[in-house]
């Protein structure tokens, strides 16, 4: 997809510098898988709060079973 943008030549740069990227659309690709990942990352962290995880076993029986 082509897409025309404004953004600040400092903000490219830094983000260039950080990704150790060549290019700006590399650059532009690192930083939306970056952000796409944290934004799914903080997602799962509301649905586990939401609806909490629940363990089958204890720490005491883990340890049992692995040592089977």
């Amino acid at each position: 997809m082509k897409v025309t943008a404004i953004i600040p030549d400092e903000l490219i740069a830094e983000a260039m510098d950080l990704s150790k990227s060549k290019t700006i659309t590399e650059t532009l690709k690192i930083a939306l898988i970056s952000y796409n990942r944290s934004q799914k990352i903080k997602q799962l962290g509301v649905a586990v709060l939401n609806e909490p995880l629940a363990f089958k076993y204890s720490a005491q029986e883990m340890r049992d079973l692995n040592r089977e």
